[in-house]
């Protein structure tokens, strides 16, 4: 008898959950809100659980489900459906049972704003989007839920939409996106034009048929490129990084929701479902593994001297996209979705933990004002927020037992024995490596410890003053005099140590390449008869001692500058006074982008589009039109006069002109 999943039902569930609260929220109380908020996306968890223990057992895999065609026109026909495959069920577990502990976080956050049922209704739609995206079984669908959630990440990003900053940034992040996505776009129509449908099924065994392209002008090459230009833009890589780091502007819950598990991830998933594709370019895979290198170390650099917490951490999701993206340029895909998954669990964690500090600080997200104020170091006021803080830094910095560890490492082996790997690129991710342990065990040293000898680190240093904010935003909410620090409640504690255990031993999920062999079959038929791709070379013991030594190194400097001797920090700002203002004001790339690109652009529809073509040209066109039929009415007016003689008059005219004509046709 076959299995019916109803997998429909899993994004369903939380749409009905966003459909009640949009609806009715705003008659309930808050407990009322965030019971319907949170039950909805747990139901959708608990169906997505029910699917992964009904795998085993499913007659068929991929499992497929098909609602009929949504779309019908002429011989366009698109299918709803969904697809259940090793993929899709790791990131719908993901997707779902993380985003589950951040709505449960949110109750405690969250209480004390307003537009509770909004933010939860919110939160409810992004989930809906993003679950349709993992599970849709064609592009055309995908791109549905993966337009959806740059729609729901623009109103949470703005969810403060009082305040100028937040709007400013929800409006950034909805534009950046859209041109990756015109790319996309561009490539979903190159795609029907050469397979005739967007189905999955349809799509990938044409691909595999089709031989490999070592050019630039190949047809998968261009659809390749043209889908990673999508995914430069929802997972934040160079150049289309910028919005992610402003997206700080929403509540700390909704950073975590999009930069651990969820949007910013879809990028990856996408090159990882097409691999098909992209393993038949060998240039599209030199170009992923390029950029994704590029952006790792680039956000490193940035992250090492930020001040606002969130900042740090965001810049954190961009270096750790960017190892994502080297393991897809590698063609090691399930190496990416390893450590897509354990990211989920650490920085999700540090997001959370995070809110927690500045909820505990009553507002305040500069680490080095938390280092003032909490006298003593935070972690004896907060423990269980150190403690679970401290957890994620040593699995996103690789330290050995910790999840990130197991993912990062191979990804860097891979890097390196991969035949579409290189030895250049992994040599710059294992530097990223390195930097990543120096600013997240600063991050810890700075925000929990308290100082020796004083502040670690002056800010701003020579020659920043006026630049240390080019976005226009402020770092952080300054606080003059804060409240005592304290630990949050238990509602918010709770998912801290949930995701805690799951970053501490989720790595363990790939003993004997366990979780690389669950995955396989989803990439194996993909790589069949690719002549794009060699053996892999034999690993070295030494690659798995680089990425120790890269974690251990940043720990034991961030200790020693801002610990042990915190004026070294300080002396070397001063030393170095522009590579430090470089790096601080983020290479000033926004600035960058202000006068290369916005500012021409805002001129050209001020001056040109406004001034000349609509005031001038269109106004002036319609308004001569207009002026032009109110003196012909005028003219035809005056001679409604309302006077029989008048009438006579233009009567008797007119027939001597009828009469005349009618003489005239006769002599001819």
């Amino acid at each position: 008898m076959p299995i019916n999943l109803h997998l429909w039902l899993i994004p369903t569930l939380c749409f009905l959950g966003f459909a009640l609260n949009i609806l009715f929220g705003r008659l309930w109380s808050k407990a009322a809100a965030g019971t319907v908020g949170i039950l909805f996306p747990a139901a959708a968890f608990l169906w997505g659980l029910r699917a992964a223990l009904a795998w085993s057992s499913l007659p068929v895999h991929p499992y497929l489900e098909s609602h009929g065609a949504w779309i019908l026109a002429g011989p366009l026909r698109i299918p709803f459906g969904f697809q259940l495959d090793p993929l899709s069920l790791v990131m719908l577990l993901v997707v779902s049972g993380v985003g589950l502990v951040i709505h449960v976080y949110s109750l405690g956050y969250m209480s004390e704003e307003g537009g509770f049922y909004r933010y939860f209704a919110l939160l409810n739609m992004f989930l809906f989007f993003m679950l349709t995206l993992v599970l849709a079984n064609n592009y055309l669908l995908m791109f549905v839920g993966w337009e959806g959630v740059g729609f729901a990440s623009y109103m949470l990003i703005g969810f403060f939409f009082r305040r100028d900053s937040a709007s400013r940034a929800g409006m950034k992040a909805f534009v950046v996106n859209r041109i990756g996505d015109f790319g996309f776009l561009i490539g979903l129509f190159y795609i029907f034009q050469l397979f005739g449908g967007f189905e999955y099924t349809r799509v990938f065994p044409q691909v595999m048929r089709m031989p490999a392209e070592t050019g630039w002008h190949g047809p998968l090459t261009l659809i390749a490129l043209l889908l990673f230009a999508g995914a430069t833009g929802k997972s934040a890589q160079l150049p289309l990084y910028v919005w992610l780091p402003d997206a700080m502007e929403g509540p700390t819950p909704v950073s975590a929701l999009i930069h651990a598990a969820t949007m910013v991830t879809a990028g990856v998933y996408m090159v990882a479902r097409s691999a098909a594709i992209f393993d038949r370019s060998a240039v599209a895979l030199e170009v992923v593994l390029a950029v994704g290198a590029l952006t790792a170390i680039f956000a490193a650099s940035i992250g090492m001297l930020q001040r606002d917490i969130k900042r740090v951490l965001a810049y954190s999701t961009v270096s750790q996209l960017g190892y994502m993206f080297m393991a897809c340029g590698a063609a090691a895909y399930g190496a990416g979705i390893f450590h897509l998954m354990t990211h989920a669990f650490f920085k999700g964690l540090l997001f959370l933990a995070a809110g927690s500090v500045i909820h505990a600080m009553h507002g305040e997200q500069d680490m080095f004002r938390i280092r003032t104020l909490a006298t003593g170091g935070l972690k004896r006021y907060a423990p269980i927020t150190f403690w679970t803080f401290l957890i994620a830094t040593c699995a996103i910095t690789g330290i050995p037992g910790f999840s990130g560890y197991f993912s990062k490492d191979l990804i860097l082996e891979k890097v390196f024995t991969g035949a579409a790997g290189s030895r250049f690129w992994w040599a710059v991710g294992a530097v990223a490596a390195a930097m990543t342990a120096f600013y997240m065990f600063r991050a810890v040293f700075v925000t929990f410890f308290p100082a020796r000898g004083g502040e670690a680190e002056h800010a701003p240093a020579p020659g920043l003053a006026g630049h240390a904010h080019p976005s226009g935003q402020e770092p952080a909410t300054v606080v003059a005099h804060p409240a005592h620090p304290h630990e949050s409640p238990k509602v918010m504690t709770i998912p801290l140590i949930i995701l805690a255990v799951l970053a501490a031993v989720g790595g363990f999920l790939n003993l004997g390449d366990r979780f690389m062999r669950f995955l396989a079959p989803v990439f194996q038929p993909a790589a069949a008869g690719t002549v794009a791709l060699g053996p892999e070379t034999p690993a070295a013991g030494w690659l798995k001692i680089v990425p120790i030594v890269a974690a251990i190194g940043g720990l034991c400097f961030a200790w020693w500058f801002y610990q042990w001797k915190p004026e070294l920090a300080r002396r070397s700002a001063q030393a170095l006074p522009r590579l430090y203002a470089l790096v601080f004001n983020k290479y000033w790339v926004d600035e960058l982008y202000q006068r290369a690109i916005i500012a021409p652009l805002t001129w050209i529809s001020r001056r040109l589009l406004w001034r000349d073509v609509d005031q001038t040209l269109i106004d002036g066109s319609v308004n001569g039109v207009g002026r032009l039929a109110q003196a012909a009415g005028d003219r035809i007016r005056r001679q409604q006069s309302g006077y029989i003689r008048s009438y006579a008059s233009w009567v008797g005219a007119g027939a001597v002109v009828v009469l005349l004509y009618v003489l005239w046709l006769g002599a001819r």
